[in-house]
C-alpha cells in the first residue's frame, strides 16, 4: 500500500453517548464553539447501559473503524 494513502486515512468513529453525561458535554462544546474531529459520529442514547452489543457489531460490519461507548 502506498504511503500517501495511509497518511490520508481518517477512521470513522461511532460514539454512543449517554444523554445525561457525555452527550451533554458534547453539546456544551458545540455551544462554546469548540471544535472536535469531523470523523466522529455521535449517537445519543438515553443510557449507555442499554446499548446492545449487537448495535456495536452492526456498526463495525457497516464500516465503522472504531466505537466509543461513553456514559
Amino acid at each position: 500500500m502506498p504511503d500517501n494513502i495511509e497518511a490520508n486515512f481518517e477512521p470513522t468513529i461511532i460514539g454512543f453517548l449517554c444523554n445525561w453525561c457525555s452527550y451533554a458535554g458534547g453539546d456544551l462544546a458545540g455551544v462554546s464553539r469548540l471544535e472536535y474531529p469531523t470523523n466522529m459520529r455521535a449517537i445519543r442514547v438515553m443510557c449507555t447501559g442499554m446499548v446492545h452489543p449487537d448495535l456495536v457489531v452492526d456498526a463495525l460490519k457497516k464500516g465503522a473503524d472504531g466505537i466509543m461507548v461513553m456514559g
